[in-house]
């Protein structure tokens, strides 16, 4: 059985606000989607600080199943589609390619990034140390 989107999206929170970037664009795709008001739109552009504390604040505003599915059509059209990705894979728990269908192209300390035969970038929640002992 698998988790519904908002519940996904709310188990990945911490890694999402990390790595969504709510600057260029994505505030307002938001908007124009109407997951957020002008109020709540002008409040998180004034947010001062990194841009993690924007992010969190998106997140924390998504309650519904169609909130979380707009988040989505946002990303894909701000060119976040390895953070579509990553969230439709479950943090890379659905997927099981063998370490031979991708080509690792850059990590960090809890993450792989991949890409498949067919350019598909592919986000994996792995420990890289278990990456390289693979190989």
């Amino acid at each position: 059985m698998s988790l519904g989107i908002t519940v996904t999206i709310r188990n990945l929170k911490s890694q999402l606000s990390n790595i969504i970037e709510p600057d260029f664009g994505l505030l307002d795709q938001l908007l124009s989607l109407k997951v957020l008001t002008s109020r709540q739109y002008d409040d998180i552009r004034s947010e001062r600080g990194a841009a993690y504390r924007r992010s969190e604040a998106v997140l924390d505003l998504l309650e519904t199943e169609d909130q979380c599915n707009k988040l989505l059509i946002a990303l894909q059209r701000t060119g976040q589609q390895h953070i579509f990705n990553y969230i439709k894979a479950n943090a890379g728990q659905k997927l099981n390619l063998p370490v031979n269908y991708c080509t690792v192209v850059g990590s960090s300390l809890d993450m792989v990034l991949c890409v498949d035969l067919n350019h598909s970038i592919i986000i994996s929640h792995f420990f890289v140390a278990d990456i390289y002992a693979i190989y």
